[in-house]
């Protein structure tokens, strides 16, 4: 029943933003728009806003799962229209608080304390708030300053619901629409819902922070804030509390001496340095969860906040991002098309000369600029639009990181125009390449597996014997085995010569025949033993010039 009614308010958002009109011509979408156009609701909607605004307002009123859906289709240019993505990468995730006494209530439940035993303070009124989480602020009982984040209650219900329905859905465009299959809308939605399950559970963003904060122990570059394990649970999560302004706020960083051509130089090594040195890097970057520490403007320093959503790459595809990278910048069209052949991203079947030639004229008005004057973010965008006219298939980790690096560009940028994203990637990227065929990573290799290795040590003389009675009995299969072939050899041989013998024999007669016709009775003289022995003769001798795979 709790499905169905959901299902019916989905219906009536749908119908009262008429969403019938976003709806492709196709009939297996006769129906659905046929239903939204016959709610109540849709009888006097108005239609002045563009389709897909109304689209981001009825994903704002139906809560966090189709916000956050909304943000994560805003990244998919291998997936929607430019007009689509600009109107998704507005969607706002401001909701009021769900009021304190339930939120003390759940930290009290979880931790199984009351407040005043768990903290030395903590303010009732909360200092942010969205569709997943409220943040209140307070103090430990030693003075250090902390936030406490609550998960609002009662969200895993309609989360799970809401996921339901939308694999549900997409399952279904999948069956009536065969053509949306290379979209993999069932995979986007089951990839989505690994990610907002994510958010969900604190304790995997704490072990994000908690990872992130011990790969950039001591770095002047960023810090992470502590976690407070004691005090966090998969609901709540207490965290150090952090002051700086916002990545956005580029006033008062002037105003208090910052460098922000050193920010955004900072900014691009903290990105390549986690893709590549860490293989983990942080897929959330809006501005909203990055700030600036101003505590030492001559050094300033990146404040990482909200670790839910992470991202990895396998070290094969941290190699073909790098050879993609630097094909991109070496201009070498072929081979970032056959880089995308190789990776499953685009079918073996499209001709290479042909997505080739698609990515040059795309390409190449916009890297024949200076380097300092190309936005990559934009570029990888047109990149992607164009490999989806060639059936594209992007791996989710590298929508996940283009995500990132669009962000980390944009807000480089925003702090300084004139930043060269690549002259800064370029030489880590080279260094990272180096390292990985290097003696290093060999030796890295050997101490990382030394552990297994020095535990098979004792099983070695035993494997060693196993071995060699492996091999004993081998030698003498194959010994048994190269016998039969030789007596079967030595037979086809007897036999040969003997058929080869008297072949000669009957070909010698008939040479003689030809050359003495009156040496050999006629025709009818000859016995009708004569003539058997004759034909068998014959007969050997073309059973012997036959060839030897009819033998």
């Amino acid at each position: 029943m709790k499905r169905l009614a959901r299902l019916l308010t989905i219906w009536t958002v749908f119908a009262r933003h008429r969403l019938d009109q976003l709806l492709p011509d196709h009939p297996a979408t006769g129906l659905l728009k046929l239903l939204i156009c016959l709610h109540p609701a849709a009888w006097g909607a108005s239609t002045a806003e563009q389709p897909w605004a109304r689209l981001r307002l009825a994903m704002e009123q139906l809560g966090p799962v189709f916000i956050k859906f909304g943000q994560l289709l805003s990244t998919r240019h291998d997936l929607l229209s430019e007009d689509a993505i600009t109107e998704l990468t507005h969607l706002q995730d401001r909701v009021p608080p769900f009021g304190e006494d339930a939120a003390f209530a759940i930290i009290e439940a979880e931790l199984k304390r009351p407040i005043s035993e768990l903290y030395g303070s903590l303010e009732r009124k909360p200092l942010a708030s969205a569709s997943v989480a409220q943040v209140h602020s307070g103090t430990l009982k030693d003075g250090r300053e902390i936030v406490v984040k609550v998960i609002r209650p009662g969200l895993e219900n309609i989360v799970e619901q809401d996921l339901a329905l939308l694999l549900t859905g997409a399952r279904f465009l999948e069956k009536v629409a065969p053509e949306t299959k290379r979209f993999h809308p069932a995979q986007v939605v089951t990839d989505y819902r690994h990610i907002l399950l994510g958010e969900l559970d604190l304790g995997q963003e704490a072990a994000n922070a908690a990872q992130f904060r011990r790969n950039f122990e001591d770095s002047p570059l960023l810090y992470v804030p502590e976690v407070h394990w004691n005090l966090s649970t998969s609901k709540v999560l207490t965290m150090e509390r952090v002051y700086g302004v916002p990545v956005s706020d580029t006033a008062s960083m002037k105003a208090a001496g910052v460098d922000l051509a050193q920010m955004s130089e900072i900014g691009v090594e903290i990105f390549f340095t986690q893709v590549f040195r860490d293989n983990f890097f942080h897929a959330d970057m809006h501005p909203g969860n990055v700030m600036v520490s101003l505590k030492d403007p001559a050094n300033p320093q990146y404040l990482s906040l909200d670790c839910a959503i992470v991202g990895t790459l396998s070290k094969p595809e941290r190699f073909l991002l790098a050879r993609q990278l630097m094909a991109l910048l070496d201009k070498d069209y072929e081979q970032i098309a056959l880089l995308m052949i190789e990776a499953g991203w685009v079918p073996p079947t499209i001709r290479v000369q042909d997505f080739q030639n698609a990515l040059r004229t795309v390409l190449e008005p916009v890297l024949e600029r200076p380097l300092h004057e190309i936005e990559f973010g934009p570029v990888l965008i047109r990149l992607f639009q164009t490999a989806r006219r060639f059936e594209m298939q992007a791996l989710p980790q590298f929508v996940l990181l283009e995500k990132t690096l669009i962000h980390v560009e944009g807000l480089g940028r925003q702090l300084y125009p004139e930043l060269d994203i690549w002259a800064i990637g370029r030489p880590l990227l080279e260094q990272w390449i180096r390292d990985q065929i290097g003696p290093s990573s060999i030796l890295q290799s050997i101490k990382r597996n030394a552990p297994a290795l020095a535990e098979q040590l004792p099983q070695l003389p035993r494997l060693a014997w196993d071995a060699l009675q492996e091999l004993r009995k081998l030698s003498e299969n194959q010994h048994k085995l190269l016998e039969k072939v030789e007596q079967r050899h030595l037979k086809q041989l007897r036999r040969d010569r003997i058929f080869t013998l008297l072949g000669l024999i009957a070909l010698g007669l008939g040479v003689s025949w030809a050359a003495n016709p009156d040496w050999i009775p006629q025709w009818s003289e000859v016995p009708a033993g004569a003539w058997v022995v004759g034909s068998a003769g014959l007969l050997l001798l073309l059973n012997r010039l036959r060839s030897p795979a009819d033998n």
